[in-house]
């Protein structure tokens, strides 16, 4: 029997075929993960055969796992030397990104955009709760908006509570698995929820002492939506270490450094200390944002470190 895995919680995994029936299934004994070192073999989102165990209580073993053709992936915080796959199969993803309550870093954004550009997955900025900005938050977002929608990212103000720019939303998730991920507190439970009213997720506020959000998404579920969408609700994130990225591959996931690099000195410039750099030089001359050049001076030093952040 054939299926996808709509969530995952432990050793089980709620898995729906295409005539729409959910078996809960588990893994037994040995399983081949698809050579990956991760804290869970299989993830929401991945097409899995299953052998039913029980028709009557709707229960199967997964024996085999299809080839995917993308997945986002972290490092576990816990277990360095192992990696955690948030979903697989994924058409769009939607970043949240809020000011304050809770506040994301630039540094985060593009630890996100490098992991969803180097599976080739399309994503999407999403800057949540525009009917709260102070004038600091509204300066801060045009910052950010200015900084990607320049390097080729759509970017949207969207707010949840006054319903601004949810019909482009949909427009853009029709026929398409997509998931939303981002800080926990940022909105995307709740927009799930308007999205679809039926599915009444858990969600809770941001705690006002640290203005950090409550994880009220404690594992990534799959859910149909009434306008022909799927979408993947993720627990939020706060470390986001990168994966089986080198060194000397890390530039050519920043487009604004593929343009300057033929005009370096050396062809295997790292942009760090060498010489006649081009990617240096924009940076001094305002042509590539300080932000981005930091996140990626950032990502160079601590490649093999798992990554904590929730300061601007």
């Amino acid at each position: 029997m054939k299926g996808t895995v709509y969530k995952s919680t432990g050793n089980w995994y709620s898995v729906q075929t295409d005539s729409n029936e959910v078996y809960k299934c588990n893994i037994k004994g040995k399983f081949r993960s698809l050579g990956i070192k991760s804290t869970n073999p299989i993830a929401v989102g991945d097409q899995v055969n299953f052998e039913i165990i029980n028709k009557k209580d709707f229960t199967g073993i997964i024996n085999r796992i299809e080839n995917r053709k993308n997945y986002i992936i972290r490092k576990s915080v816990n277990l360095s030397k192992f990696s955690h796959i948030i979903a697989s199969n994924i058409d769009c993803c939607f970043l949240f990104v809020t000011p304050s309550n809770p506040i994301t870093s630039s540094i985060f954004i593009d630890r996100i955009l490098i992991a969803t550009k180097s599976f080739g997955i399309d994503t999407i900025i999403l800057f949540n709760k525009t009917d709260i900005y102070s004038k600091n938050d509204i300066k801060y977002i045009d910052n950010l908006r200015d900084i990607y929608s320049k390097i080729g990212y759509k970017c949207l103000n969207i707010s949840v509570l006054k319903e601004i720019n949810i019909n482009n939303i949909i427009e853009i998730m029709k026929d398409k698995i997509s998931i939303f991920t981002g800080h926990s507190g940022v909105g995307k439970s709740s927009l799930v929820n308007l999205l679809d009213p039926s599915l009444n997720i858990k969600t809770a506020k941001v705690s006002k002492q640290n203005e950090k959000g409550q994880h009220t998404t404690t594992y990534a579920e799959m859910y149909d939506l009434n306008f022909g969408a799927r979408i993947i609700d993720s627990p939020g994130i706060k470390g986001f270490g990168l994966i089986d990225i080198e060194k000397s591959e890390l530039g050519g996931y920043f487009s604004e450094f593929i343009l300057l690099k033929d005009d370096c000195k050396f062809n295997n410039c790292l942009h760090e200390n060498e010489p006649n750099c081009a990617v240096k030089e924009a940076v001094v001359n305002g042509v590539i944002s300080e932000s981005r050049y930091k996140s990626y001076r950032s990502l160079l030093i601590n490649e093999d470190k798992s990554f904590r952040t929730d300061n601007r």
